[in-house]
Formats: structure tokens, sequence, C-alpha cells
């Protein structure tokens, strides 16, 4: 009984590690799409392709604590860079999530002008696997999503960080995410660096600029724009709901 005793308290410590959940911090995920791809094929891509790079690397920070997140542009490579990077939106891109409420907030750029949606979380349908990967130091386990209705997303997730959320409005996993793919956006997210000891917790809110908009509305505008545009437009109103 003695023995048994002791060797309880020897695995003490031990114990305490194993529960040591991480629930606040600051992810940075690299980005990166065939931008090639994602503009398919016709008259108006071929047009433009020579005048682009084929891939595009950029850099986006969430910041979360318990049940909210906020995930922001960082920088892009410069490598990378198009004459119109300036013009696509991304550092005026900002998707405030709240788990708890199931609430989504989300500052976005379409052709110059920002709007704003407000909706609830989306809706995505995920199956688990046993196929595991490691990303940023975590062990991560796979899980397969279905997102507008026929677009398939593979996710590798941490349950390590409670917080159930991930880039953009992506979430409803046991963890959060640390690496994603979408094959029909050409894109891909790996997280590249994690810092637990976040100092800026109070700018974790959802934004209040811009021009209040229903997100199916904003789709209509996006889609009669981008008619001539092939699968490059149907990527542009995939954006507007991610």
């Amino acid at each position: 009984m003695k023995y048994l005793v002791f060797i309880s308290i020897l695995l003490l410590p031990y114990c305490g590690i194993a529960q040591n959940f991480i629930s606040k911090g600051m992810i940075e995920y690299e980005v990166k799409s065939n931008t090639h791809k994602a503009m398919g094929n016709g008259a108006w891509a071929d047009m433009m392709k020579d005048k682009i790079p084929k891939l595009s690397t950029s850099y986006y920070r969430l910041t979360f604590n318990g049940e909210r997140s906020i995930y922001l542009y960082n920088r892009i490579d410069e490598k990378s860079k198009s004459p119109w990077s300036d013009e696509e939106g991304g550092p005026d891109n900002i998707w405030f999530n709240d788990y708890e409420k199931d609430q989504s907030v989300m500052q976005k750029s379409v052709f110059g002008e920002i709007y704003l949606l407000n909706d609830s979380l989306s809706k995505i349908k995920w199956k688990l696997s046993n196929e595991t990967r490691e990303i940023a130091g975590f062990t991560c386990r796979k899980a397969t999503g279905i997102i507008f209705d026929s677009v398939y997303v593979f996710a590798f997730y941490t349950d390590e960080i409670t917080t159930s959320g991930g880039p953009m409005s992506l979430h409803g996993l046991p963890g959060m995410i640390l690496g994603l793919t979408i094959p029909r956006m050409f894109t891909s997210w790996v997280a590249t660096k994690i810092d637990l000891t976040i100092t800026d917790e109070a700018k974790i809110k959802a934004p209040v600029n811009g021009k209040k908009q229903e997100a199916l509305q904003l789709q209509k505008i996006v889609t009669d724009a981008t008619k001539e545009w092939g699968t490059y437009g149907q990527q542009a109103i995939w954006n507007i709901f991610l």
C-alpha cells in the first residue's frame, strides 16, 4: 500500500503536464496558392498568367483566447507578389469568430470596397481519421470536411490547443487546425510559428469598419462582376464565405 502511494506521488507531476492544455496564443500560417491553376483556362486566364507569378505565398496570424479568435493578414513573400497584390484585399480582410456564441464577423475587401458581414458560423461536416502528422511541434490528427455542399477540405488539428478554430472561419473540430488544404482552391495553410505569450488579447474583437452587407447580396455583386473570369471567379465567390 505504501509502495502504491509512493508511485502515485511520483506520477503527479507528469499527470499535471498531460493536462496542461493550451487555450490562448498566436499562430502564424504560411498560405501557399497556385495562382495559375486557380485561374483555370480560357482567353482571360491565358492573357493574365504571364503577368503574375505561378505561386503565391503569404502569411496570416490567428490570435485566440478561449472561445474567441481573430485572423489577420501579416505579410506577403515579395518574390510572389503581383502588380495587383495590394488590390486583392489581403491587408483589409479580417475574420473574427466567437465559437461560444456561434458568431462570425468578417471585414472583406471586394473590388476596393470594404464590407462588413455579420452571420452565424458556417456548418461544416467533418469526418475524423486515424492519420496523424506533426506540425509546428504538435501531433495533429486528420479530418475531412465538406463546405459549399461539395468542396472538400483536408485539415490536421491538435487537441492540445483547446480552441476549436483555424484559418479564416473554419472551425468545428475538437481542437485547433494547424494544417489545411482545399484542393479546389489550390491553396494550403500550414502553421509555422506558435507563440503562447500573447499580450494583445484586447485586439481579439469584432471589426466595425465597412458597409454592412448580407453575404448573399455580396455574392451576387461578385458573381455579376466575374462572369468572364471562369474558375477564378468561382474562387472569388468562395472567398466571401470563408
